[in-house]
């Protein structure tokens, strides 16, 4: 094994992190609560923080009054320092938003698909950057990255692996990156919005939580110990495809009984389907919120809903059980529509199916950011990536995740 000896460099990079993140997550902060936070000396903090703010990254935001002294300055993060694009590529649309680092939306644009194949949602992922920057006035030169959330696995080279949607090996990444100068970063939707409740939505403060994203397919985001959980290749995570029924309903992936062939709304709604039901609207999300007020008179549709609450809570208690979380958060456009109706219905069901001990450490919520929030988590991988290098510019276009 090859050690490489720590720079005094690295050292500097490594504390300028600490103390931009501190910035960025839990600003405004005074020198003074930074010094405590990271536990870096009072000096050391004023010398990096005075080299991020001459360099752009870091303004005072105000002061607040101290006990018997000067008013101590708050810091943040420099909004308009650069600016970040965060792309949704779901079934059904593409989704590109233009942010700045505050994560304010500057620039929307969706473009409905019939079908997600890879050329045709790489062109709507560029069409929708040029126009967002476009429409917004920004320089190009000033937006930091793109982060794309993709549905499927994906590995560190940006290549996603969509079994569901016949995605094999697709080096999506390399493939976005040939239509644009701007770094491209590439990530599984379920950990963009995982990251995106992490850090200012219903995760915040908790350090070992399952974000659970639920839509028309079905996934989830790991944190243990306050890092992403990804597993040996970045296939962790896929708690969609866990099996909860031997021989059951066929799944998209090509096995049977898996969570995602019972949650998924899709899947849902074939099944109330199955039954005899009937909806008039066409549109997934429009069906599904059909399916969902007709439940209140229909015995059919209550039987369909109530069995998905069901399943869902059968696919939480393993969770529970497995990962012993101290938080579950419910997200994603479906899994939202189901928890603001049954929220205190899933909770009851999960706690029939799992072990009581584990059961009664867990909060189940709701997530706070909204139906849209894919796209906003996936606007934070370039700032994660500005954060880790402490506020210095990425050198290489190279796709990654």
């Amino acid at each position: 094994m090859e050690y490489r000896r720590t720079t005094v460099r690295d050292m500097r990079r490594s504390n300028r992190s600490v103390i931009l993140t501190g910035i960025y997550r839990d600003g405004p902060l005074s020198r003074q609560e930074l010094s405590v936070r990271t536990s870096l000396s009072a000096a050391s903090v004023s010398n990096l923080v005075t080299e991020l703010i001459a360099e752009g990254v870091v303004e005072e935001a105000g002061s607040v009054e101290s006990e018997g002294g000067r008013p101590r300055v708050l810091l943040r993060v420099a909004r308009e320092f650069r600016y970040v694009v965060g792309a949704e590529v779901g079934e059904t649309r593409v989704r590109v938003e233009l942010f700045d680092l505050a994560l304010n939306v500057l620039a929307t644009v969706d473009h409905p698909i019939d079908a997600p194949e890879p050329e045709v949602v790489v062109k709507h992922v560029l069409e929708g950057l040029t126009t967002v920057i476009s429409t917004s006035g920004v320089q190009p030169s000033l937006v930091l990255g793109v982060g794309v959330a993709v549905f499927g696995i994906v590995d560190a080279a940006a290549v996603v692996h969509a079994q569901t949607l016949g995605w094999d090996a697709v080096p999506f990444g390399q493939m976005l990156a040939e239509g644009t100068d701007i770094p491209i970063l590439v990530d599984n939707g379920a950990n963009t919005l995982g990251q995106a409740e992490m850090w200012f939505g219903a995760g915040r403060g908790a350090t070992d939580a399952v974000v659970a994203l639920v839509g028309s397919g079905v996934g989830a985001a790991l944190v243990t110990g306050g890092s992403s959980y990804r597993g040996t290749r970045s296939s962790a995570g896929e708690w969609g495809h866990t099996t909860i029924m031997y021989g059951g309903r066929g799944c998209r992936c090509g096995a049977e009984g898996c969570l995602e062939a019972y949650v998924g709304a899709e899947d849902v709604l074939d099944r109330y389907r199955q039954a005899g039901g009937e909806l008039s609207a066409e549109d997934e999300e429009a069906a599904f919120a059909e399916l969902l007020e007709a439940a209140e008179n229909s015995e059919v549709a209550a039987t369909i809903v109530a069995d998905t609450i069901g399943y869902l809570a059968a696919g939480f208690a393993n969770l529970v059980n497995l990962v012993n979380p101290e938080r579950i958060v419910l997200g994603g456009w479906a899994g939202l529509l189901l928890g603001e109706r049954y929220l205190p219905r899933l909770r009851e069901e999960v706690g029939r199916h799992a072990l009581r001990q584990p059961y009664s450490q867990v909060s189940i919520v709701l997530c706070e950011l909204g139906r849209d929030a894919v796209a906003l988590g996936a606007a934070t991988l370039p700032i994660l990536r500005l954060l880790r290098n402490g506020g210095a510019l990425p050198s290489s276009r190279v796709p990654t995740h």
